[in-house]
């Protein structure tokens, strides 16, 4: 909506009162055609700092918020339609029935879309792309995002794929056995697995900022990469061009290029390592079958390529892994260590609470600060650990996920009794806006 209004001639400041999260908003104009029947005052999602404080010629305001800020504006004579919040989102119970107002009634648009078209689409774009004598390097994470990638190309381009698994000892507790024994046995993808864990380790050490950890992450990826292709040409004869990634449309977005590179809509909110993180100088080119698509219609995909539903169920980890759950350098004294034991208790009392598919993701932080507790009848300076799990439907906005209490009580009472080191837990109970899912 701003974008179109300084466009056409209006303007845009920094609001007064800035709006994220749960909000209200009052339809003034109830004859709009955002908006047919479906009421006056409907509860919406807002993420914005900036507001609409004069309309370009032949608007009109069709709602408002609470506080007085325009919400919607259309223009009826041309058509033209804005939003100061986002429809498209779960946390907006009403958005759709506007996005449907817009799509099918305003323009007129054909339902027939289906996720198979996604598939047969994406599978004859990969074999368009790749020759019959070329080979793809695929990297596995361990994810739903990068295992029902492999599983497509897999489809598209047979054994000429060889799937890699990096154990850059930046992983959860035993997970790299848990990801090889899985892609074994339920997935029969060919993975090679290797640990370069010492590597990357020896990279991050003394790095504290989340932009630089993220950047130095993927470098380093794609160095491990470089090797294990050119290992494959000695060994087939000819050097893979590609590499696979499971990178998503919420990726590419928070990874918005600074201004100069010819994106300037948004801010970089954080580079992820398979997109802002990539080095500009790096050799493979890439494959990104699933850039356009949030995590739910992946894992309406990964069902169409028959990837067990157990698997797709999994909760999200971060392709930097524990790097971005330990503030601050991830190498100092056994931040990593007490991390595994405090995340390993937290998901197995989720799943031994038969909450686990309830929630969209849950982890731990480990937190660079230490406080004063009494374990044991003594004085203990530890350290503190932060708990967090949300509720989602494609991860661009989320909700805290709303722990009974009995169960936190058990689950504070493992960690301190189980991990050494630890005598504080706290709980993240940040919705997104304002916060992001991870802490860095």
């Amino acid at each position: 909506m701003q974008l179109l209004v300084q466009t056409l001639g209006g303007a845009v400041e920094p609001g007064v009162r800035q709006e994220y999260g749960d909000m209200e908003v009052e339809v003034t104009a109830p004859s709009s055609a955002l908006y047919g029947e479906d009421g006056k005052r409907q509860s919406v999602w807002m993420s914005h700092g900036d507001e609409v404080v004069r309309l370009p010629e032949g608007f009109e305001v069709v709602a408002r918020s609470v506080q007085g800020a325009i919400a919607a504006i259309e223009h009826r004579e041309k058509r033209f339609y804005g939003l100061q919040y986002h429809p498209e989102v779960t946390h907006s119970p009403q958005g759709m029935e506007t996005l449907r107002h817009f799509l099918f009634d305003v323009c007129g648009i054909k339902a027939d879309w289906k996720m198979q078209d996604v598939l047969d689409e994406e599978i004859k774009t990969i074999k368009s792309m790749v020759g019959p004598d070329e080979h793809v390097i695929c990297a596995l994470s361990g994810g739903v995002d990068s295992t029902v990638a492999a599983t497509l190309v897999h489809n598209a381009i047979g054994d000429r794929l060889h799937c890699v698994f990096v154990d850059n000892g930046l992983l959860r507790y035993k997970e790299k056995e848990r990801v090889m024994s899985t892609f074994n046995s339920d997935l029969h993808l060919p993975v090679t697995c290797i640990d370069a864990s010492e590597k990357f380790l020896t990279e991050l050490k003394g790095v504290k900022d989340p932009e630089m950890k993220r950047k130095i992450i993927g470098r380093e990826f794609i160095v491990v990469f470089d090797e294990f292709a050119h290992m494959l040409e000695q060994k087939i004869g000819k050097r893979p061009e590609y590499l696979v990634q499971g990178t998503l449309y919420p990726d590419v977005i928070e990874s918005c290029p600074p201004p100069g590179s010819g994106r300037t809509h948004s801010h970089t909110i954080k580079s992820h390592h398979n997109v802002g993180g990539l080095p500009k100088d790096m050799k493979l080119k890439l494959i990104e079958p699933l850039k356009l698509l949030f995590k739910d219609e992946v894992r309406k995909l990964g069902s169409i390529l028959n990837v067990p539903e157990s698997f797709l169920k999994r909760h999200p980890f971060p392709g930097p892994g524990l790097a971005v759950r330990v503030i601050g350098d991830v190498t100092a004294g056994n931040a990593l260590e007490v991390l595994r034991q405090v995340d390993e208790i937290f998901i197995q009392s989720i799943k031994d609470a038969g909450i686990y598919d309830e929630i969209w993701q849950a982890f731990a932080v480990f937190l660079p600060v230490q406080t004063v507790g009494v374990q044991g009848d003594q004085r203990t300076h530890s350290h503190v650990v932060a708990l967090r799990a949300i509720t989602s439907e494609d991860g661009m906005t989320a909700n805290w996920y709303d722990f009974e209490r009995p169960f936190l009580v058990d689950v504070v009472k493992k960690i301190c009794n189980n991990v050494r080191g630890v005598n504080r837990v706290v709980l993240d109970v940040t919705s997104k806006p304002p916060a992001t899912v991870e802490w860095e």
